[in-house]
């Protein structure tokens, strides 16, 4: 297990995460507002995002027939496999305590969350998870609407609010998105590969 502790690393790796601490810092204590500490932390709740996916799950059924049904069935793949990777993979071979666990800087979070994960704060999972989904409906969607690219401002504030309520940083955040957008582009590759695109012409009127 690798521990991230900037007093055992190399001064390059300290200065990227010294940078780390500073814009947490900034997003968490600074560019703050009553509005953001209300509806950010709402935001990382499965109450906010999965009634969006489920009617994206039921869209594409409806919509593009028996393939709809398998690429729902890719979708739900791809975020049980970011997961995985990142929550099963990158967390067991990299250690890094989440701010409001760091003993360097705990005092001065603010905790928007009502606990504190224990688990390692690198990579996110959410932005992972939600970044993976976003590429994959993307790259397999973006031939029927320009508007579908929008959703990776949704990934965004999702991960976003994982800084502001003080539970990741933002390498992690960065980290967990090339990995989601990774996994999500690889699944998008298969889907194509394996059922082909979804078709305008094939939609149900």
């Amino acid at each position: 297990m690798i521990l991230l502790d900037t007093g055992q690393q190399l001064s390059f790796l300290q200065r990227i995460l010294y940078f780390d601490y500073w814009l947490f810092t900034k997003i968490n204590r600074q560019w703050t507002n009553s509005f953001f500490d209300v509806v950010l932390p709402f935001l990382r709740e499965a109450e906010f995002w999965l009634p969006f996916y489920l009617f994206l799950l039921v869209f594409a059924v409806l919509n593009f027939s028996k393939k709809g049904g398998w690429w729902s069935l890719t979708l739900i793949m791809t975020a049980i496999i970011s997961d995985l990777v990142s929550s099963s993979g990158v967390k067991q071979l990299i250690f890094r305590y989440r701010p409001c666990q760091d003993p360097v800087i705990s005092a001065y979070v603010r905790v928007l969350v009502k606990y504190c994960p224990g688990s390692s704060s690198f990579t996110s999972s959410h932005a992972c998870n939600h970044f993976s989904v976003a590429m994959f409906i993307f790259m397999t969607l973006r031939h029927t609407s320009n508007w579908w690219r929008l959703i990776f401002l949704w990934a965004f504030a999702i991960s976003y609010a994982q800084i502001y309520v003080g539970v990741h940083y933002p390498f992690d955040i960065l980290g967990g998105t090339i990995l989601g957008c990774s996994i999500g582009y690889g699944m998008s590759a298969f889907f194509k590969t394996k059922f082909g695109v979804l078709s305008t012409n094939n939609i149900k009127a």
